[in-house]
């Protein structure tokens, strides 16, 4: 039978033929092949050395490969060829960033629309974005669905699944609003999925961690680094309980279960604010005492244009480095110049706040101050020509500075602009800090204890060193203000946390989300719909596979 074959395809390799002699002999094959007297005892024969769901997860170390699985989408800069940065989305779409890019004003399309409230359910990344999410919660749902392993590290194993399972709902959530909760496997016929209501959303996920917290330690080895532990699923938790009163008109009892489980985080007695903001994010720093939850880059893959998934390095650092920067810059090297800093975000800090005005943001006059301090000279600071003109500022982001000392760290090769090593921080210290405040004050907690946890921010606002006694306070700032304590936290969130992605879903969430964030005549103000561009529609790619779900959240799911 094989030799027969074989002769068949070796004759179809030697003949000249056209496109229709190559459809015949396509459908021959198969005919070619079933003529020969091969019998269905003979085609169904058990897998020989391969894995499959059905044989897999039979050990602890196979349950462990599925975990590093599921942590792997956190980390993808790309997913299907567009770059799908959650950082990038929380500030371009907000009042703090424009696109930027180069000159065309169309360089990265999907993030232009993004930007201008210009996208619809065509846009090039919302699906790849969406799809990275649900992809995680079918690795998560395979351990925890596929894995009958029963030991204390499986247990641990399977902690760690149901934190990644949240995680990735609550992205999804942040973004297209009430999507559909996926606890199962699915089968090809389970596709007229519906979207689940706010609360069995969040009930999913609040579910999933607290179930989490249960089974995670409080500590983690240095070779454990980067995992889900306690006091990440108790901070997420105190997370989701906050989004989940906000979207509940304001309900107390949401905003004070948050504030139990983000202050069971301060309990831990583990975390710190680093005394130093910009060490957070000089080069090569990870994972410090502040960090919460810090999602993992690295440089020692070979990352390349075909494998979009297989990049490690976090994208935005090329992304968002300043364009068209002279060579000469000591420290930095010349970016795509994205995410460009707007007007409103670098006033938005009061005069005794530029510490950390400076640490996030970067002008042509201290790009032009650094050239001159390393004796190094220009003629052109930065090229002009070179960016989106329509979307300069003047302005840079430098959180995520694309640093000289990147390139040639990549050890097995690959391309240099995808294997930069800055991690990213989905929750840390600060963030725990402020959310615990926000929640004390909203609920029913104590805003003498909401100050406290916010001048320990404010302290640090103040600049390396001790500050005591020689910071304002947050009483300070709300009585020369004029400020409510809410009112305050809302301005600490936007300087602590400028550059880092935390923008848009905070406006969302706290109903701020309007057009009157944008000057009057920008284009951003007069495309803004609050019905259409507070959420992401789901892609037309999307629902015409699945026709149950809604391009966006109905009204009535927000219960």
């Amino acid at each position: 039978m094989k030799q027969l074959v074989e002769s068949f395809i070796n004759n179809i390799m030697t003949m000249n033929f056209n496109k229709n002699t190559l459809y015949i002999l396509v459908l021959a094959l198969p005919l070619f092949i079933g003529f020969s007297g091969c019998s269905e005892e003979r085609l169904e024969v058990e897998p020989v050395g391969e894995f499959l769901s059905s044989n897999f997860f039979v050990t602890e170390d196979q349950v462990f490969s599925g975990l590093v699985a599921a942590y792997d989408p956190l980390g993808w800069s790309m997913a299907y060829g567009q770059w799908i940065s959650w950082v990038m989305f929380g500030e371009i779409r907000s009042d703090n960033a424009n696109a930027g890019g180069d000159p065309s004003d169309n360089d990265q399309p999907g993030w232009q629309e993004f930007d201008d409230f210009r996208n619809t359910n065509t846009n090039i990344v919302t699906q790849p974005l969406y799809r990275r999410n649900y992809i995680g919660i079918f690795r998560a749902n395979t351990i925890l669905n596929q894995s009958n392993v029963e030991s204390p590290a499986v247990d641990r194993y399977k902690a760690e699944a149901k934190f990644l399972r949240a995680f990735y709902h609550f992205e999804l959530f942040k973004h297209f609003g009430p999507i559909a909760v996926i606890e199962t496997l699915l089968s090809p016929e389970d596709i007229n999925l519906e979207r689940n209501t706010l609360s069995e959303v969040f009930e999913s996920i609040t579910s999933d961690l607290v179930e989490a917290v249960d089974v995670l330690p409080s500590t983690l080895s240095s070779s454990e680094i980067g995992r889900a532990d306690k006091g990440a699923a108790l901070a997420l938790l105190g997370k989701a309980y906050l989004y989940w009163a906000d979207f509940l008109n304001d309900d107390q009892a949401k905003f004070d279960l948050a504030a139990k489980y983000l202050q069971q985080v301060v309990d831990l007695d583990k975390y710190e604010l680093e005394d130093d903001l910009q060490s957070l994010f000089n080069f090569n720093s990870k994972n410090t005492k502040e960090s919460v939850f810090e999602i993992q880059h690295n440089s020692i893959h070979t990352s390349d244009w075909g494998w979009f998934e297989g990049i490690d390095g976090n994208g935005i650092v090329q992304l968002c480095g300043v364009r068209g920067l002279c060579s000469e810059h000591p420290t930095l090297e010349a970016g795509w110049g994205f995410m460009l800093v707007t007007p409103s975000l670098y006033n938005h800090f009061l005069d005794d706040d530029t510490y950390r005005r400076d640490v996030a943001i970067t002008s042509e006059a201290e790009l032009a101050m650094e050239i001159d301090t390393s004796g190094a000279s220009c003629d052109v600071v930065v090229d002009l020509t070179q960016g989106n003109i329509i979307d300069h500022t003047g302005y840079w982001q430098e959180k995520y500075s694309n640093f000289k000392s990147h390139l040639g760290t990549n050890v097995n090769g690959g391309d240099p602009n995808l294997t930069k090593s800055n991690n990213t921080h989905p929750i840390r210290y600060a963030d725990v800090l402020l959310m615990l405040a926000e929640s004390l004050t909203r609920g029913t907690g104590s805003d003498g204890e909401a100050m406290a946890h916010i001048d320990v921010v404010r302290e640090r606002a103040a600049g390396p060193g001790d500050n005591e006694g020689a910071f304002k306070t947050a009483q300070d700032i709300m009585s020369q203000e004029g400020w409510t304590l809410e009112e305050l936290i809302q301005y600490e969130r936007r300087a602590e946390f400028a550059c880092e992605g935390d923008r848009w879903y905070d406006l969302v969430r706290t109903g701020r989300a309007t057009a009157d964030l944008f000057p009057d005549g920008d284009l951003r103000s007069g495309n803004f719909n609050v019905q259409q561009h507070l959420w992401l529609p789901l892609s037309f790619e999307e629902t015409t596979v699945a026709p149950m779900l809604t391009t966006f959240p109905d009204e009535s799911l927000f219960q």
